[in-house]
């Protein structure tokens, strides 16, 4: 699916317009719980979630994928608006508002009592048994948030209807499609590892070029950073993701873009040709390789040469309704380290 923002916004370089922010950046999703303040051995929040996500699949009856999906689509969305969304849960990501757990007319907005709040047409339901509806509790509010969408299905086919019905937004529906997808096609969690946008062995040169000026097609700023490589290097993917958009852009050229489970959108642009075997739709893992360095766009498809080859860069947040561009520098950087410390363990 093209999204309306990618069109203008993304484009290789970016716009002044658009939602941009050097600041704003997202660490990658291995665990929201806090460090214990005894020193002793804490458990795996990977394992934790599983854990919960299982039993209440067996509750359910529906599949574990899709209710990770859902907890880590309302996840991203707090770590992307914590002030708005803030945790309420130790290990869940999911977020309710106290007036929706309630009942809007509910005169006491932290009841805590189920048959108060089913009367007063409040989501909020007991998902651990013991008696209460907690809006601080785990199972409490994955439980909650499924109880609205598992009345429309519980297949495949079924889940993304009640999914609208609950978030009414086609986004929404489009981002837990595709988590689910990553999460059914590799069975587990642990899908946070990156890997380095371009073979290390290679030759290649970065520095932070975010909120640079540009001129091509307009007044815009550079949302992105700039790698440049030798024609025909290969480009990898640097996430577990899911491919999203593939083809031609003005200002991109041959570009690819892949929604990872943070919901970032990372774009590869300017590149002189895709691997043919990927397809929209198709999932990638960290150092698959997607592409090949060019120097194409700023024109009509198929316009090359107009820059040196390199590989564009950028990461988007997607928000909820809209999405925001941060700089990806600091992140290939680490990246970038952690790849090299990863090959020196090998050897």
């Amino acid at each position: 699916m093209q999204l309306a923002a990618e069109a203008a916004s993304r484009g290789g370089e970016g716009n002044v317009q658009g939602l941009s922010s050097r600041t704003g950046q997202y660490a990658d999703d291995t665990t929201t719980a806090a460090e214990p303040a005894q020193p002793q051995a804490a458990e795996d929040p990977l394992v934790v979630r599983q854990e919960i996500y299982n039993n209440l699949a067996a509750v359910t009856g529906l599949p574990w994928y899709w209710i990770a999906a859902i907890d880590q689509y309302e996840r991203t969305l707090s770590k992307a608006r914590p002030k708005a969304r803030p945790m309420l849960g130790q290990h869940i990501g999911v977020y309710i508002e106290q007036e929706r757990w309630a009942g809007a007319m509910n005169p006491d907005y932290e009841d805590t009592m189920p048959a108060s709040i089913q009367w007063f047409h409040g989501i909020g339901r007991d998902g651990d048994g013991n008696g209460l509806a907690e809006r601080n509790s785990d199972a409490d509010l994955l439980f909650s948030l499924l109880h609205q969408i598992t009345p429309y299905g519980v297949t495949d086919e079924d889940v993304p209807v009640g999914v609208w019905e609950y978030y009414q937004n086609s986004r929404a529906v489009q981002r837990i499609e595709q988590f689910a997808s990553i999460y059914r096609h590799y069975g587990k969690l642990d899908l946070f590892m990156h890997a380095f946008p371009l073979p290390l062995g290679n030759s290649y040169s970065y520095r932070d070029t975010w909120g640079d000026r540009r001129g091509w097609g307009g007044r815009r700023i550079h949302e992105g950073t700039d790698i440049f490589a030798g024609y025909g290097t290969p480009v990898r993917s640097t996430c577990y993701g899911i491919v999203e958009i593939k083809g031609w852009n003005r200002y991109g050229g041959w570009r690819i873009g892949i929604r990872d489970l943070n919901n970032h959108y990372h774009y590869y642009a300017h590149l002189s040709g895709f691997d043919k075997n990927i397809a929209v739709g198709d999932i990638v893992e960290p150092a698959q390789v997607i592409g090949w360095v060019g120097s194409s766009g700023y024109g009509k498809p198929g316009t090359q040469g107009k820059f040196p080859p390199h590989l564009h860069y950028g990461i988007y947040s997607d928000r909820g309704l809209l999405e925001w561009a941060f700089d990806p520098y600091p992140s290939l950087k680490r990246w970038e380290q952690a790849e090299r410390n990863r090959l020196r363990s090998k050897r």
